[in-house]
């Protein structure tokens, strides 16, 4: 039997109240105690206080099990974070000079662009090579909020669904069987929600531009400088990251002859500390480059990692139960979770799901476009809802995908006011559930 299943016929839903907890404290928190959590020393603390307490419960009622599900999941999450880590680092040695109008058209140009650049790059490069030049073009700007919010929906979640290298759901899904290549159809999906999302954003945008008092728009025109990159070597070392991670499973074969799980996260840091060591440091400096949004995002997914191991354990082994059938059905449960947990573990509870459904034993073989017997609709069908809920609806929190998290803090270490953790779902809730809606209504049905 799988270890996850066999945790979470044993345990009981009050273990869920420490996730529930974590989730509260991220909402509440920065509205009800401002000052104390905007230190990264206080919310490592509220992590270590839910954290720490439900992976000892674990080990003591469930011994080896529960080890075993701590050690699996630290795992995890140590590869998470250096991904994460390493496009970082290397993005924040990536300067894009100069100060563009903010104007609808460029700032639309903005967004499109990080739309293809994060299926390539990943979500979180793309974020972190575009957020900084975006928050320079709308400086002058009276109303930007609203072009952060659609820069999270747009380049840190809806714009890396075509590729394995765009998210870590589609990354897990291609370890484990999915051809590189299969992500590819998904181009549909795609160019639907990205183009809704855009289309939107530029109602917004509009509307706001007409609002922009006339001496904010002379001080952007006197402001400008064009765009100039500075920091090329860290693009040549972006491309060796993904060389890293298209080379995932060799590496795990030279760390199993080694006995070593974490060979590809030592290639990633060496490709930070070079970049971090050697590149030139003028680009950094430009970006006033700081740890400390990466820091706020390691502390509190340590936090969320820990307390979700519960969560995860009781939906594996009772998911079957619960009615799932139809890709609609896969679509919204799978992105209904991932805008609270992280996408990457929901993305395999589901595709487990669909693979005692199917009756397959891997998550490869769900790309098969075969009838089965009693399935009314293809093993690839449900793939392919599960991939598009676990990407897409990353965008409606802000802990649903890293990158999200990174931009707020990012922004608001630059001088932004961003919405609060409801505030923003407020946002979110308006704009993309309409949008997932006719996604549901074109392909999944």
């Amino acid at each position: 039997m799988n270890k996850t299943v066999e945790l979470g016929q044993q345990l009981g839903f009050w273990t869920l109240a420490p996730f529930a907890l974590m989730l509260i404290s991220i909402a509440v928190l920065p509205l009800a105690a401002t000052h104390w959590f905007e230190h990264n020393r206080n919310k490592a603390i509220v992590s270590a206080i839910l954290g720490v307490p439900t992976v000892a419960y674990l080990i003591a009622a469930h011994g080896e099990l529960g080890l075993h599900m701590a050690a699996h999941t630290a795992e995890e999450y140590v590869s998470f974070i250096m991904l994460l880590l390493t496009l970082f680092a290397i993005s924040g040695g990536i300067h894009l000079t100069g100060n563009l109008l903010a104007t609808p058209r460029v700032n639309l140009a903005f967004l499109a662009t990080g739309a293809v650049l994060a299926s390539f790059i990943g979500t979180m490069g793309a974020s972190m090579v575009l957020i900084r030049p975006v928050l320079r073009a709308n400086s002058e700007r009276k109303y930007a909020r609203h072009t952060l919010i659609f820069f999270i929906f747009v380049v840190s979640n809806l714009g890396g669904l075509l590729t394995p290298l765009g998210d870590p759901p589609l990354f897990l899904g291609f370890l484990r069987g999915v051809p590189f290549s299969w992500t590819l159809r998904l181009w549909p999906h795609w160019l639907l929600s990205v183009g809704l999302c855009l289309a939107a954003y530029m109602a917004f945008e509009l509307y706001y531009y007409r609002k922009e008092p006339p001496q904010a728009r002379r001080i952007d025109v006197l402001d400008y400088v064009p765009m100039r990159l500075k920091g090329a070597v860290n693009i040549l070392l972006l491309v060796l990251v993904i060389v890293t991670i298209l080379l995932s499973e060799q590496l795990a074969t030279v760390g199993e002859a080694i006995h070593f799980p974490f060979v590809r996260e030592v290639v990633l840091a060496a490709l930070a500390i070079i970049s971090v060591t050697l590149g030139p440091r003028g680009p950094r400096a430009a970006n006033h480059f700081s740890w400390a949004p990466i820091v706020e995002v390691a502390v509190l997914f340590a936090g969320i990692f820990a307390t979700m191991i519960p969560a995860l354990a009781l939906l594996e082994a009772r998911g079957a139960s619960i009615g799932l059938s139809r890709p609609w059905h896969y679509f919204w449960i799978t992105g209904g979770l991932s805008s609270f947990l992280d996408n990457a573990p929901t993305y395999l509870t589901f595709t487990s799901v669909a693979q005692g459904q199917v009756g397959v034993s891997t998550v490869g073989a769900l790309t098969s476009t075969g009838a089965v017997a009693g399935l009314s609709v293809t093993p690839a069908a449900l793939l392919a809802a599960i991939s598009c809920g676990a990407v897409m609806m990353g965008a409606m929190t802000y802990i649903g995908n890293a990158p999200n998290f990174a931009v707020k803090c990012i922004a608001e270490h630059q001088g932004y006011k961003m919405p609060s953790f409801l505030g923003y779902m407020a946002y979110s809730s308006g704009i993309l559930v309409p949008i997932f809606i006719v996604v549901t209504a074109v392909f999944f049905l």
